[in-house]
């Protein structure tokens, strides 16, 4: 009797119409990161066991749970299909001593794995772009990944999600924190839940992390980590939200933000999202001083962030469904008698230049013609009113970047609008 052959639950065949919308997001990643400096890393799937359990730590969800580990049948290696790419990359680093020329922006993108259970933005096989700052000490890199990560949301058009920011200080001032913690978990062990008493000693700061509504009593009674903090991490981390609030971006300081890998110190930051349900969290990172020792080699700082694809692409799905779907690039608007007739001229040569047109009618003031053009989903509107139209000019406003509303000559406007519709 045969058996109906299916993929492996919780990874995904990724068909010929889903993969374009993939590559093109992709692509968007690519050139976006290329415009920070960043060269792109490829680390094999399959990497020493012993690589994660020394970066990631052994009191870890993944290194406990959700690895997929296997000795090889050949040569007795103990393997494991990579569950995250920074000690990969990091273990990269040092065997072809990648930082000998100085520091370098690398970034990754391709498949990580997971035993987890299936669900909705949770799966075994996943995809995560990342990009590591590596040989970097300050807090401007630290800034500038917050930055880059707040530019490419407005590229996406991706407007709710928020940044949740924490600093985990020095590795003495966790040693302090940590003494202090396990002893206040001891005094309330009997209301602590299964995972937090196996915790307890071992991870205590991941009994922190716990989604167990329960604990939630306890975990707010808890020791916060900042008030261990000392001169040089208050600086570090005061330096950071200097640069955010200058570039105007909103942000929020969690004491009991974490990250659930042992690597971590000083900063940590999770972009998060309530529009995915429970897997809130799009992007996290933070730095790291410690994993190149951790790994065998000198001291060198480092700092990075990974982005889940899928989550990324189900983000931009709602957003579609939200928005109505472009029915033109350019939306042209028209204001006064003379300028609606002379419409029709204008749009027309622009669809002779391959650009989509959607020309108002009906009527309407200014301010509702252009909710109608921002609606409609275009890229661009083109107001001709009867100062234009005098000069022989056009008004082109860019509706989906941050740029001011201008005026070309009608010759010249094809060519304009093209800048910020891509030809469509």
């Amino acid at each position: 009797m045969s058996t109906e052959l299916r993929a492996v639950r919780g990874m995904n065949d990724i068909l010929p119409d889903e993969a374009a919308r993939w590559e093109a997001l992709e692509e968007t990643l690519r050139t976006w990161l290329r415009s920070y400096g960043y060269r792109n890393i490829r680390t094999p799937l399959v990497e020493a066991t012993a690589l994660f359990r020394r970066a990631i730590g052994e009191a870890t969800d993944i290194v406990e749970k959700e690895m997929y580990s296997f000795e090889d049948s050949l040569n007795g290696e103990h393997l494991t299909l990579r569950p995250e790419a920074t000690a990969s990359t990091v273990r990269a680093a040092l065997e072809h001593s990648l930082l000998y020329a100085g520091p370098q922006r690398v970034y990754y993108l391709g498949p990580m794995f997971r035993h987890e259970r299936p669900q909705k933005g949770r799966y075994r096989q996943f995809h995560q772009v990342g990009a590591e700052a590596l040989g970097y000490a300050g807090p401007d890199v630290d800034a500038e990944m917050l930055l880059m990560c707040h530019r490419l949301w407005k590229l996406l058009g991706l407007a709710d999600i928020q940044l949740e920011l924490n600093s985990l200080g020095s590795l003495d001032e966790r040693k302090d924190h940590r003494t202090a913690l396990i002893a206040y978990l001891q005094s309330r062990a009997a209301d602590l839940d299964e995972d937090g008493r196996r915790r307890m000693h071992t991870n205590p700061l991941r009994v922190l992390d716990s989604k167990n509504p329960a604990m939630k009593p306890v975990i707010d009674g808890a020791p916060v980590l900042a008030t261990y903090l000392r001169d040089a991490s208050l600086r570090h981390f005061a330096a950071i939200q200097q640069v955010l609030r200058e570039a105007a971006i909103p942000f929020r300081i969690n004491p009991r933000l974490v990250r659930g890998l042992d690597y971590y110190n000083l900063t940590v930051f999770e972009w998060i999202t309530d529009r995915l349900g429970a897997q809130g969290t799009v992007c996290g990172g933070g730095r790291y001083d410690g994993l190149f020792e951790q790994l065998g080699g000198k001291p060198q700082p480092a700092c990075g962030w990974a982005l889940g694809i899928e989550r990324l692409l189900a983000l931009l799905e709602l957003n579609r469904q939200s928005q109505a779907i472009p029915q033109a690039t350019v939306y042209l608007v028209n204001h006064g008698a003379g300028a609606q007739r002379a419409a029709f001229r204008v749009a027309e040569a622009l669809r002779d230049q391959g650009l989509s047109v959607l020309q108002h009618s009906g009527g309407g003031s200014f301010k509702a013609q252009m909710k109608r053009a921002d609606a409609c989903g275009a890229s661009v509107a083109v107001i001709l009113g009867e100062d234009e139209l005098a000069a022989g000019e056009a008004s082109v406003k860019p509706l989906r970047v941050l740029q001011d509303q201008f005026r070309v000559t009608e010759r010249s406007l094809a060519e304009a609008v093209r800048k910020f519709a891509g030809g469509h």
